[in-house]
């Protein structure tokens, strides 16, 4: 028996030393690529700020240009946020850009034609973005309609409509709280200083808010026996979104403020993050674009379902629709041409699968925001428009290949 319980080797002694410091780095070391595979469409948005920094010769991140950067690409992040629901539901709507015009066009009737209040306008404008919203949805949810038919069929009708509300003619000027909409400012609040004290404190409170709620999720994971990232990359992330928001809210400071527009996107972003992450709602979403027939044996009306996801499609067009009509303080005939690829592309660029099943508001929203670089920086740099198409479809189609390249490996393991 003695020959059977031998000491353990030197070797196997050093090992059981020298394993448990092994299984830290690994853990770490795994989490830390996990978190830079969860955050890579950040990492791509702040690799394209940074080298369009340097090419503009740091015209890129002056105050004036951070704070056009939002107003401009305001309308687009609307629609990026209705559009990513869409696709993960598994569907596409091809008339967003149109149905963006008609509502716009209409507003235009309501407060410049006939006079009526900018609020009854917008309220009025929105309706109707619903209405054509539950017109798409009913063919698509309960007729049966592929989504694709029936939105390409609303994008003709829509903007038919918009040139007969218009008569091929432009409807300006609008009241000015409407024109605020889409280039107001929330600024001089206590009185007019160099840095707006109003936007630094907004953005001290969204920090503290960021942190707290960081420190209770790895709080309850811990409490909950999950793994969590090592403490010092938990604390370098808060260091590094930090410094990122106060230096965005300084340029805004440093310019006019706090943009309307941004205003609208910060209140979207919370609501819709909260409902494609923490309602019922938002987890039928996901079931529909990840199995159709599963979700159906499971019991969720898919209908319902589909046909509210394009009554919101329709009230956030005419959202965008509104804040574009009141950056251009003109409701015009070419109003909106273009959109609906902007908007499919940012929900891909942020990561929303083609098949459905995929896709966050956060996500899109970056998306949105890497084409409003790309636009505004090559812009700057004085490139035509043909090879910022060209520029355009080549991340798009990037961005998709990626994500059926990853599709792929993990069908592989």
């Amino acid at each position: 028996m003695s020959n059977l319980e031998t000491k353990p080797s030197d070797d196997t002694a050093a090992g059981g030393r020298v394993n448990p410091v092994e299984n830290k780095f690994t853990t770490a070391l795994s989490h830390v690529l996990s978190d830079l595979g969860k955050n890579g469409i950040f990492i791509a948005l702040v690799l394209v700020v940074v080298v369009f920094q340097i090419l503009t010769n740091g015209v890129l991140l002056r105050p004036q240009n951070v704070s056009n950067l939002i107003v401009q690409n305001g309308y687009i992040l609307i629609l990026a946020i209705g559009m990513v629901m869409v696709i993960v539901a598994g569907h596409i709507d091809l008339s967003v850009g149109s149905v963006a015009a008609f509502v716009g066009a209409v507003s235009g009737v309501f407060a410049v034609n006939m006079g009526l209040p900018w609020w009854l306008s917008i309220i009025l404008s929105l309706l109707i973005g619903a209405a054509v919203g539950a017109w798409q949805g009913f063919w698509i949810a309960y007729v049966g309609i592929p989504a694709f038919i029936v939105t390409l069929a609303g994008m003709l009708i829509f903007r038919g409509l918009a040139l007969v509300v218009l008569g091929s003619a432009n409807i300006g000027s609008f009241p000015e709280e409407y024109r605020a909409i889409g280039n107001g400012f929330l600024t001089n609040v206590f009185g007019e200083f160099a840095v707006d004290p109003l936007t630094m404190g907004v953005a001290v409170i969204a920090i503290i808010a960021l942190i707290v709620q960081s420190v209770r999720t790895r709080r309850g994971r811990q409490s909950y026996g999950q793994s969590v990232e090592p403490s010092g990359w938990f604390v370098g992330k808060l260091v590094l979104v930090t410094v990122a928001v106060l230096a965005f809210a300084y340029a805004l400071a440093a310019f006019k403020g706090i943009p309307v527009t941004l205003i609208v996107l910060a209140v979207l972003i919370l609501i819709y993050g909260v409902v494609m992450g923490r309602s019922v709602f938002g987890r039928h979403i996901y079931a529909i674009g990840g199995n159709l027939h599963a979700a159906e044996l499971s019991g969720i009306k898919t209908r319902n379902v589909t046909f509210w996801l394009f009554v919101n499609m329709g009230v956030l067009a005419a959202l965008a629709g509104l804040v574009f009509t009141a950056r251009l303080n003109l409701a015009g005939p070419k109003a909106g041409d273009g959109f609906e690829l902007e908007a499919i592309s940012a929900a891909f660029i942020g990561g929303a699968a083609v098949t459905g099943g995929v896709g966050t508001i956060g996500g899109a929203i970056i998306g949105g925001l890497i084409i409003g670089v790309l636009n505004n920086g090559m812009s700057i740099m004085g490139i035509g428009i043909e090879w910022q198409q060209a520029v355009k479809g080549l991340v798009l189609l990037l961005a998709v290949a990626f994500d059926v390249y990853n599709k792929r490996r993990s069908g592989g393991r």
